[in-house]
């Protein structure tokens, strides 16, 4: 079976420490039920259209497709948008004259019903960007890893993972159908809770989490990830052919964070060999 596409946001601030805005997903679910995750989804056919990503800004075609090394990699920048503003009410855009966009009280009524109709499929995103006068924010997001689900797992996706930091003024809530809880975690209180049982994290959540676990506030993160790309080969190898992870950690640091990775609930991921480096 060929794994389905794909995008994951995880969308970090300080509090004052690094937090991430985290979903449960309903129990009853036909992947990782009840698992804590980010915001994410599939990737629609939607999301490749060139009148969402002609008009956004920060990040063009041609440098997505040359990081992920991807023909229409933009998709996945697009897909990780649309799935935040679906399942957590945060729309990262920028309004016309290029300004960050915080919505104002009746936007965020407006917005908190067209969130709905863009789930459903009954409204597309570019309608809502247009009523409200933005372009999406493609620049906001980091891409910092890639996960293959393995073979023989019922479905199977391949997922790219960003990051990036939250913007003032959104809703920051579940939608209460696929999510039916949410909360804001450091990195540390949500691998404790993992390894205790009160909550699940799948293989690539807690890479993830263990990554930002290192930085000591959300922009220190997020800017690393950035300066990260600036560099050749910037993907360790975590699981040959199923999971790449930006390289932010020394060898030894990485070796710490595999022996911290060995619990994994929900589902279940062989943790494979780790390969020191590697592209993604």
């Amino acid at each position: 079976m060929t794994p389905r596409e794909a995008a994951t946001v995880m969308i970090v601030r300080d509090a004052p420490h690094l937090e991430a805005f985290m979903l449960r997903r309903n129990p009853r679910s036909s992947f990782v039920a009840g698992a804590h995750v980010f915001p994410g989804g599939q990737v629609d056919a939607a999301d490749g259209a060139p009148e969402l990503i002609d008009d956004a800004t920060g990040s063009g075609p041609a440098a997505a497709d040359a990081a992920l090394g991807q023909v229409g990699a933009t998709r996945f920048w697009v897909a990780a948008v649309r799935e935040a503003f679906e399942e957590a009410g945060v729309l990262l855009a920028r309004r016309l004259d290029g300004t960050a966009f915080v919505p104002t009280s009746a936007e965020q009524q407006a917005l908190a019903k067209a969130r709905s109709l863009v789930a459903s499929g009954h409204r597309p995103l570019r309608d809502v960007l247009t009523d409200h006068g933005l372009v999406l924010d493609l620049g906001a997001l980091v891409p910092i890893g890639r996960w293959i689900t393995p073979v023989p797992s019922p479905k199977r996706f391949d997922t790219w993972f960003f990051v990036a930091l939250a913007p003032e003024g959104h809703q920051y809530e579940h939608d209460a159908r696929e999510l039916v809880d949410s909360e804001w975690l450091t990195p540390y209180a949500a691998l404790d809770r993992a390894r205790s049982g009160a909550i699940e994290l799948i293989y690539p959540t807690i890479r993830s989490l263990l990554l930002a676990q290192r930085y000591p506030d959300a922009s220190a993160f997020v800017a690393a990830a950035r300066r990260r790309w600036d560099h050749p080969e910037p993907f360790r190898v975590m699981n040959p052919g199923q999971g790449w992870q930006l390289d932010l950690t020394t060898d030894d640091e990485h070796e710490v964070d595999d022996r911290a990775s060995g619990f994994v609930m929900g589902m279940q991921i062989p943790l494979g060999a780790v390969v020191p480096a590697g592209g993604g």
